[in-house]
């Protein structure tokens, strides 16, 4: 029987693997953002990127600390902003630059002495589906290639930049019981 969890039906299987995460670790473009990569041109001939990001998805990090969740990034981009939004929402583990995501995950796993099954990971293109494979809960953001989706334990209802991370953390927290204290601490 399924359960219900954020006003939804929710499969037992999913409901059994989100109970087990202690970490979460997202892509950034097409997770955290919508996936445009803005460029400012300047007068000098370079360019500054501007990302935009969720508030939705940034008070869910912020609820998944509460809840006592560790969380990461990792993106195959570098970026300033991508820095300063992981500080504002407390991200833990923050790795940019990295074409292949799979070091950067096992030394999350490392350093936090999560089991893989105790980590979820939300992602949107082919370089997530390597992390994906790995982890107890693989999600896919709506907004995501074909092949991602194929991979995902659970795909969101919101498309990347438009609060999927938000649900994701939603979903996990009120499948560990731990939704009302983490809701009632939340920070702005």
């Amino acid at each position: 029987m399924a359960r219900k969890l954020a006003g939804k039906k929710t499969a037992p299987s999913l409901y059994v693997r989100a109970k087990k995460i202690r970490v979460l670790i997202m892509d950034v473009d097409g997770v955290l953002t919508d996936g445009h990569i803005w460029l400012l041109s300047r007068r000098d001939g370079t360019a500054s990127e501007i990302k935009g990001f969720s508030a939705y998805d940034g008070a869910g990090l912020k609820l998944a600390r509460a809840a006592g969740f560790r969380t990461g990034i990792i993106t195959g981009r570098e970026s300033t902003a991508v820095a300063v939004r992981a500080r504002e929402c407390e991200v833990e583990f923050v790795y940019q630059g990295r074409a292949t995501k799979i070091a950067s995950f096992e030394e999350i796993v490392q350093i936090t002495g999560a089991a893989e099954n105790e980590v979820a990971y939300v992602g949107d293109d082919l370089p997530d589906i390597p992390v994906m494979q790995r982890v107890g809960l693989a999600v896919a953001v709506a907004n995501a290639a074909p092949e991602v989706k194929r991979a995902a334990h659970f795909v969101t209802k919101r498309s990347g930049g438009d609060g999927a991370v938000r649900e994701v953390i939603e979903l996990i927290v009120k499948a560990q019981g731990k939704w009302e204290a983490a809701s009632r601490d939340a920070k702005a």
